[in-house]
Order: C-alpha cells, then structure tokens, then sequence
C-alpha cells in the first residue's frame, strides 16, 4: 500500500537554529504489514520506495534536496507506533529530526545512509545505532554560508 510521507515545519530551536520547511518532491513509498499481534495490530512492517525531500532554511531560502528512500522493517512494541515503542531496522538513506535531548544525537535533522537502527521510547526519545554508513547533519549545512 502507499505510505505518503508528510511535509513537515520545525520553528527555529526546535531542530535547527533557524526555522526549517522539509517537504516530498518524490515519494513512491510503499509499506507491508509482515505480522500482527493476536488482536490485529500491527507487530512488523516493511517499508521501500524512492523518496526525495526539499529541506529549507526559512530564514536565508536555502534548499538541499536528499534521496532519503532507503529501506526499512519496523518492528512495533504492543501499543508502538512509528515513533513510539517501535525499532526501525533500515538501510538508508533515511532522514529523522532530534529535539534537544530527544536521542543520543544533538539537535538536528539527520540523514543516516547505510546499516542502522533507530530504537524509539515510549516518549519518542531514538537511540541510533549505526552499523555501517554515513551520517549528516542537514542543519549544519542548511545553516553555512553560501559565501565559502
């Protein structure tokens, strides 16, 4: 089934020192529920599909496009949700936000690219464990001057 991604606002200090727009330029994401509990919810779903986002800094209109359409299977405590009580086991690209002591990542927006996991708590709290891969911290450069 078609699992569109949502665009998404975060007001300035909450992710990045300025505020930042992030939106899907292309999204082909599709998900399958690969196992149930015994009533019904959804314990392991697969995700796969190119999907790209535009990242804006409001305040200076910078733009990064990035393929974040790695894959993923979610794995989701009784109750979980995606970003609640559930892992996500992916091979990225894959993009994810940190608010100030929101994971064991500083506050940013990130693209991990490789073997990772994200681990999220009850609170939404991610714990990432990377594997293999690369990790950028789309703030940062959002955030350099064009001048260098």
């Amino acid at each position: 089934m078609p699992a569109p991604s949502a665009p998404f606002d975060a007001p300035a200090g909450t992710r990045c020192d300025f505020p930042v727009n992030a939106e899907p330029v292309l999204d082909e994401v599709k998900t399958r529920v690969l196992a149930r509990y015994s009533d019904g919810s959804t314990k392991r779903e697969a995700y796969v599909g190119d999907l790209i986002f535009a990242v804006t800094n409001l305040a200076t209109s910078r733009t990064i496009q990035v393929d974040i359409g790695g894959s993923a299977l979610v794995d989701y405590a009784r109750g979980g949700t995606l970003e609640t009580n559930s892992t996500w086991h992916l091979v990225g690209p894959a993009m994810f936000g940190f608010r100030e002591n929101g994971g064991n990542r500083p506050r940013g927006i990130y693209v991990f690219d490789g073997i990772f996991s994200v681990a999220f708590d009850a609170t939404g709290v991610k714990t990432v464990t990377r594997y293999q891969g690369t990790e950028r911290n789309l703030c940062e450069e959002l955030g350099e001057s064009e001048d260098r």
